[in-house]
């Protein structure tokens, strides 16, 4: 174990935000001090582990490894002044979303009308043409739906930006060869392929008068979006099932980029770093972490998501319950079955343990009894609040450095970070704890006013965002 995680017997009782609801027996306190020391990311961690982000991150801009630090042919955020009429298309993990979005400038003003429809589950375990075919008649329905077939034809095609949140590789900014499917996908034909090509040939099938205007990240699309009424906005951020973010690059600071483009040039990069660490230098990992990567469908890999993203915070939790159940040390005497199931618990299992002010915690007991068939004593209670507690605030601690590296790195001292996902947005101390951290990452005066970089709710990125990248492609062309 690092020394510098040695930080006290009582230190999780020091940094605790809970109010102590029972007494732990001796075995459960020295329990909970240690599981804390593994767990607590002290502000020296903090500083080594931001300083290894920005070198990867650097490595990334240069060969594409081991953070990819995707290139997007977004080049430069929205004046807020950016109208027209656009289609926004967004395949998400259960659903397939269509919208129409009046972009009507004036500081970001817009309207959405969208509808939703539903993912065949056997979509997701089929090939390219059943699920482009799929796509397209989706597009069909809406555009009749809206009655949009008077207003647009052959020689006026309404512009599309389609929101394609998997990892892709992109020569222009309407162009994206699928690298690896995940989100349970796992369609023949389109790993390797432009995806967006494909869907256009599903479109010109079908004579709709749509236009692909441009493929984007929904990182990238959270910037643009929040960008487009907040000229505040510096970075987009991910904090929910995956962890993410994109900023502005110099051109010039992207040695893998051949594009003759001019040096004072910008472009926006979707770093994927949920890949971090994948080396394993410098995160620290429990043997939990461990087990989840050993045991996951690629070992290896996503390592920093695998700390710090929300798919993963309620495992980890579960784990380390197993852990003390195997002991011998809580829910003794009881069946335990649910509990050993792998992913039986989520995020949100966390996030209402911590947020629980009822009474004699009956939230608690009712989440444990319902989801998991147990009855936790007062101990076990006290005991499962706070395990809670230190898992989820590493996680922000975690998700704050990547931030602070790409501050750092482009030496950004104020702004908005648009955060979308769940974590960011309703994980009741996230916010809290994520400030925190780049307090003590970026040194910020202590008696401050306000905070100089702080999270703000990203507008819908994948809709809006998809919308106004759009029609800033479609100026930089001249044909807007």
């Amino acid at each position: 174990m690092d020394s510098e995680k040695l930080v006290g017997h009582d230190s999780w009782r020091q940094r605790s935000e809970l109010k102590a609801m029972a007494d732990l027996p001796p075995e459960l306190e020295d329990v909970l001090s240690k599981l804390d020391q593994e767990f607590w990311v002290p502000t020296e961690k903090l500083h080594s582990i931001v300083e290894h982000f920005i070198e990867e991150m650097e490595e990334g801009l240069s060969t594409g490894e081991p953070i990819p630090m995707n290139i997007t042919w977004v080049h430069s955020l929205p004046t807020g002044d950016e109208k027209g009429t656009f289609l926004a298309l967004d395949l998400g993990g259960t659903n397939l979303r269509v919208c129409k979005i009046d972009l009507q400038g004036n500081g970001g003003k817009h309207s959405i009308d969208q509808a939703k429809y539903k993912l065949p589950p056997e979509l997701k375990t089929g090939n390219a043409n059943e699920l482009w075919n799929h796509v397209a008649d989706a597009l069909a329905q809406f555009m009749e739906e809206k009655k949009l077939g008077a207003e647009y034809h052959e020689r006026n095609p309404v512009p599309l930006g389609f929101t394609f949140s998997y990892p892709a590789t992109q020569d222009r900014i309407d162009h994206g060869v699928l690298q690896t499917w995940t989100k349970g996908f796992d369609i023949d034909g389109v790993e390797g392929h432009n995806a967006a090509a494909q869907l256009r040939e599903a479109i010109t099938a079908r004579d709709l008068p749509i236009k692909l205007v441009a493929l984007i990240n929904d990182t990238v699309g959270a910037m643009v979006a929040s960008a487009y009424s907040d000229p505040e906005t510096i970075i987009g951020g991910i904090f929910g099932t995956g962890c993410n973010a994109a900023y502005m690059e110099d051109c010039k600071s992207i040695p893998k980029l051949k594009a003759d483009l001019p040096r004072d040039s910008k472009m926006a990069i979707n770093c994927e770093y949920g890949a971090f660490d994948n080396r394993h230098r410098v995160l620290p990992r429990t043997k939990y972490d461990e087990q989840i990567d050993e045991e996951s469908p690629r070992p290896g890999e996503q390592t920093f998501e695998k700390l710090s993203a929300g798919l993963y915070l309620g495992e980890i939790f579960r784990l380390a319950l197993v852990d003390l159940v195997e002991r011998g040390l809580i829910f003794k005497d009881q069946d335990t079955a649910k509990l050993k199931k792998p992913y039986e618990i989520d995020t949100g299992f966390l996030s209402q343990i911590e947020d629980d002010e009822s009474t004699h915690l009956t939230t608690t007991r009712d989440l444990f009894q319902s989801t998991l068939s147990l009855s936790p004593s007062e101990p076990e209670i006290e005991l499962v609040r706070r395990l809670a507690e230190v898992i989820a605030m590493r996680g922000a601690r975690l998700c704050a450095c990547g931030v602070a590296a790409i501050c750092k790195k482009k030496r950004i001292q104020k702004g908005h970070v648009a955060a979308d996902g769940s974590v960011a947005n309703k994980h009741p101390k996230f916010k809290k704890r994520w400030a925190e951290a780049m307090a003590e990452i970026l040194g910020w005066e202590e008696g401050r006013m306000e905070d100089p970089i702080v999270l703000t709710s990203a507008e819908d990125g994948s809709g809006l965002g998809a919308a106004v990248i759009a029609a800033m492609e479609l100026k930089r062309r001249g044909e807007a």
